[in-house]
């Protein structure tokens, strides 16, 4: 099990990932980022896959998380045109594994979803399929603080079987972050275990939790905080080490599940980001691009994960 970060893709970065010890990089997807669906050239994943190659590390998965139930026509639908150029993108690159969100509609509650959600993955998956690669879903709800609705109706694994029991293909699986089942009270542990089979990539992001905020606010959160970087009001991300997982426990129900992937650090800490500029955060594609340049995070991670994994 080789360990890395989520990231957009820059000669810096590959660097810097060797320098540390990294050996893994999931790699945005996004338009605009350097492995842009639309507009990357062969000969520019050929450089790539060089550079990478030449420092030993991999590339675990792509990234692109949209939303692609979302009720405004345009933004769905170039959501729902743009990952089948992903997965074309992950096969002329040889990577299995493409990491999204299952989407949602929050003008409607999670069972109302399945439909759509059921149409469209199984054309996804059909074409996963054509493309031999896997769709990975990642388990966070994507909350709104101010609506308290979410975009990611694959949060849980009792909507885990429900999903999987709309999509019975081999290629739908989960892009696994016990951070996300901290906060909502879900055993982790079990969880990977009991999804062994389903579980494609895996995330190494912690999850601190403000207790005195939750016994003020309650689990609903506070209605009128100041927000700040990506707000989770009594629950925040953090860098593997600094928060509730208890790591040397998550990484063994890891290896018991047989898990045979990476381990990449999705870095979304607002305290050690906090000590450089942190631009507007509007989508999943401005996390990526801003809170994984901040390195001191990824350091602290990289410490906490490698005394317990033997590359």
């Amino acid at each position: 099990m080789r360990i890395g970060f989520y990231t957009n893709y820059s000669k810096e970065t590959a660097e810097f990932a060797h320098e540390v010890g990294f050996t893994s990089l999931q790699l945005s997807a996004w338009p605009g980022s350097a492995l842009d669906a639309n507009t990357t050239t062969d000969a520019e994943l050929a450089e790539i896959r060089r550079d990478l190659d030449s420092k030993n590390i991999q590339i675990s998965a792509l990234g692109y998380y949209p939303n692609y139930l979302h009720p405004d026509d345009h933004e769905r639908e170039a959501a729902q045109a743009y990952l089948p150029k992903v997965m074309n993108l992950a096969s002329r690159l040889g990577v299995e594994v493409v990491a999204t969100f299952a989407g949602q509609d929050p003008r409607l509650n999670v069972e109302e979803n399945i439909p759509a959600f059921k149409e469209l993955f199984s054309r996804y998956c059909d074409l996963a399929e054509k493309s031999n690669v896997k769709i990975a879903l990642e388990n966070c709800p994507m909350i709104n603080v101010v609506t308290m609705k979410g975009n990611n109706i694959a949060y849980s694994p009792e909507i885990w079987d429900v999903i999987f029991d709309a999509v019975p293909s081999d290629r739908l699986g989960l892009e696994f972050d016990p951070s996300h089942l901290v906060w909502q009270g879900i055993d982790y542990c079990q969880a990977i275990k009991d999804y062994a089979s389903k579980v494609f990539h895996v995330h190494a992001k912690d999850m601190e939790i403000d207790r005195k905020i939750l016994a003020r606010s309650g689990i609903l959160g506070r209605s009128f905080a100041p927000k700040k970087g990506l707000d989770r009001r009594w629950w925040r991300a953090r860098a593997p080490g600094w928060g509730e997982v208890d790591w040397p426990k998550f990484i063994s129900a890891v290896i018991v599940s047989g898990y045979q992937g990476n381990l990449d650090i999705e870095h979304e800490d607002d305290v050690f980001a906090s000590m450089q500029t942190i631009h507007s955060i509007r989508s999943e594609a401005d996390v990526v691009s801003n809170y994984s340049q901040e390195r001191a995070g990824l350091r602290l991670g990289y410490n906490t994960l490698s005394k317990l994994i033997v590359t």
